[in-house]
């Protein structure tokens, strides 16, 4: 196995994006788990989730660490989660996520704003919904309220949303 070396800056703000082991939808039908696993790394580890989405099998977060570098980040959030997810359901030992995960360290105004329509746009890219806005597992719900977005944004793809984001 290669040795995966992640280029890390405090005070810049990175995209994360992880899936669960062959895609089993167990986030969003698990959420109060994965919630308390996010609180709990924050106790740890503070950090400041800007944007973020929870679909069945994977998520994305735009995070702004202090001091904590993602890869430490986003051990202790799976372990967390993991931890949580096997003690309810009874499994004793085993996977849940897939190896490794997809970061992008967020380089100006114009990337972060991509990758905070892409978050929110997700759940309609992958079908779940019609409207960003009727998914209720995303930050989403407090960027309408802050009026960064209209109530009819993201019925239609954004044209913009195109290229990689590490799904």
């Amino acid at each position: 196995m290669s040795n995966l070396r992640r280029y890390f800056n405090e005070g810049n703000p990175v995209f994360l994006t992880n899936v669960t082991l062959d895609r089993k939808p167990l986030l969003a039908k698990h959420i109060d788990l994965f919630r308390e696993a996010i609180e709990s790394t924050q106790q740890r580890s503070p950090f400041e989730a800007i944007a973020w989405v929870i679909l069945p099998d994977h998520f994305h977060m735009i995070v702004l660490a202090e001091r904590e570098n993602p890869s430490a980040l986003m051990c202790r959030l799976k372990l967390s989660y993991s931890t949580r997810l096997r003690g309810r359901i009874g499994m004793v030992s085993g996977r849940i996520w897939q190896y490794r995960f997809w970061d992008h360290i967020i380089r100006d105004q114009n990337d972060m704003n991509r990758h905070i329509d892409y978050i929110h746009y997700n759940p309609v890219k992958h079908g779940l919904v019609r409207s960003p806005f009727d998914w209720p597992h995303s930050s989403i719900h407090d960027y309408l309220q802050r009026g960064y977005y209209a109530p009819d944004w993201g019925v239609r793809e954004p044209e913009y949303l195109s290229g990689e984001f590490g799904e």
